[in-house]
């Protein structure tokens, strides 16, 4: 009789025992693969870039790709260095945030420390179809560098602009345009500009070789108040219905270069693609500029600033923002103050890092009223202890259009509630940006008196500035 009790608690007990395994084994996650749950994430945050024939160094398309390089890839997204993404959670959202989440970090994490698993050849999605070339398809026009520019291998960087010819004989109107470097691995930037005046065309020609050294002419500007550039990570975006931009016939198209060096000589021919459409644009943005010019940051300074703010005249819609500056900064801050005194982020870069710019476009317009103050606040670091400052030992760096010298901006793209409102904006903050202007020529001039070009360019922002003003032309150099 004993022994059937016992075997009955034995037998109860491995039928209990059975079940609290089964249940266990049911509450364990199942096995991270790359095929499952990798290969997702990395097709929409990272393959963008690491592709081939894009400007990722290596590509991460496949499993192939992947698994030699997944601590690699752990480690960068642990510390948030990719996929490059700057601005500060909460402070603005944005259209195409490659900013990872943190269940997508714990998920590339717990993939690594399981072994990297490939896992079942079913559980793989298609793979997205890459466009091999423009990413918007056939273009309408296709405007290039005439020849190749050759960058010499070593020594600083370049910022080197181009003048093509747009060849149209009637006005049309752009919806969309691609930017192709021609090189990824030397073109650390570009802005496109529009020039009708034909003076950047004779900059252009004066000057031995493809292109000439420095920025644009005051003439040329970036159209009907839209960015047009490209940075590396930076997606081709479509223009927002009713707000294409015109392009008028005989217009020159500007393409500022900003080169680095890659340790052997480069060519570099740079391709723009238009894609036009037959609806004339019913809404017309307006490009603002926060940031001074006038720049002077003494060797070893850790904390300067740069401070600038405006007060909206009209009501505006702000649609994008663009902060730029070169390697002493460290952080880069825009934000609004409404008439009630309530303040609403723009966007907030902790960590600035020149090599990683963009545009920014908000994901729902931010509505500011009139009377609201937008403001910028850039901090910059000139000292040793800084690892990104390129002068050891530091040194005095002023303002200037090279990485050498430092800048400053915060641009915001806004969209006006009426024609008579533009016109009243633009009014009202011309003078502001003018007298910044030559503020920044005048400091620029500062370091280089023997600059020819540098004393025309002045010479002219101080003739456009309005008669009576208290911008008065100073003599610099001699």
């Amino acid at each position: 009789m004993f022994r059937r009790a016992i075997l009955v608690i034995s037998a109860a007990a491995l039928l209990a025992g059975v079940a609290l395994t089964a249940r266990a084994g049911a509450q364990q996650p199942s096995a991270i693969t790359f095929n499952k749950d990798i290969a997702p994430i990395l097709w929409q945050h990272c393959a963008t870039c690491h592709r081939p024939g894009q400007l990722g160094p290596f590509s991460l398309s496949t499993y192939q790709d992947a698994r030699p390089r997944a601590r690699e890839i752990v480690r960068a997204v642990q510390t948030r260095r990719m996929p490059p993404w700057k601005p500060e959670p909460g402070h603005g959202e944005f259209v195409g945030a490659r900013r990872l989440s943190d269940a997508q970090i714990a998920l590339i994490t717990r993939w690594v420390e399981e072994g990297s698993r490939q896992g079942d050849p079913h559980d793989l999605p298609a793979t997205p179809a890459w466009a091999s070339g423009w990413q918007f398809g056939r273009p309408d026009l296709v405007v290039s560098m005439p020849e190749p520019y050759q960058l010499r291998a070593a020594g600083p960087d370049v910022f080197r602009t181009f003048v093509v010819r747009i060849p149209l004989a009637s006005r049309r109107y752009v919806r969309a345009m691609e930017f192709n470097p021609g090189n990824f691995k030397a073109v650390h930037h570009a802005n496109l500009k529009i020039d009708r005046t034909r003076l950047s065309r004779e900059w252009d020609e004066a000057e031995p070789g493809p292109g000439y050294e420095g920025g644009g002419s005051r003439e040329a500007r970036f159209p009907d108040g839209h960015f047009l550039g490209w940075t590396p990570g930076q997606s081709p975006r479509v223009s927002p219905p009713g707000m294409a931009w015109r392009l008028e016939p005989e217009s020159d198209l500007v393409i500022e270069l900003h080169l680095m060096p890659t340790g052997r000589a480069e060519p570099v021919q740079a391709s723009v693609a238009l894609f036009f459409t037959d609806q004339p644009p019913t809404a017309t943005p307006y490009m603002l500029r926060l940031g001074r010019q006038d720049l002077d940051i003494a060797a070893g300074q850790r904390d300067y600033v740069n401070a600038d703010s405006y007060r909206l005249p009209v009501d505006v819609d702000v649609l994008a923002v663009q902060p730029h500056a070169h390697y002493l900064a460290r952080e880069t801050h825009g934000f609004a103050t409404l008439p009630d005194g309530s303040t609403r982020e723009l966007i907030d870069i902790k960590e600035w890092d020149f090599h990683w710019q963009d545009v920014y476009q908000l994901a729902v317009p931010l509505a500011l009223p009139r009377g609201s103050v937008i403001a910028m606040r850039y901090t910059y670091d000139n000292s040793a202890a800084n690892p990104k400052n390129p002068n050891k030992p530091p040194r005095r760096v002023t303002f200037g259009q090279t990485s050498a010298s430092e800048m400053g901006s915060l641009w915001i793209q806004v969209l006006p509630h009426s024609s008579a409102d533009l016109e009243a904006l633009d009014r009202d903050v011309a003078p502001k940006i003018l007298a910044d202007d030559i503020a920044g020529d005048e400091k620029w001039l500062e370091m280089n008196p023997g600059d020819a070009r540098l004393h025309a360019e002045l010479g002219a922002a101080y003739f456009e500035a309005e008669p009576g003003s208290s911008i008065s032309p100073v003599v610099i150099g001699g």
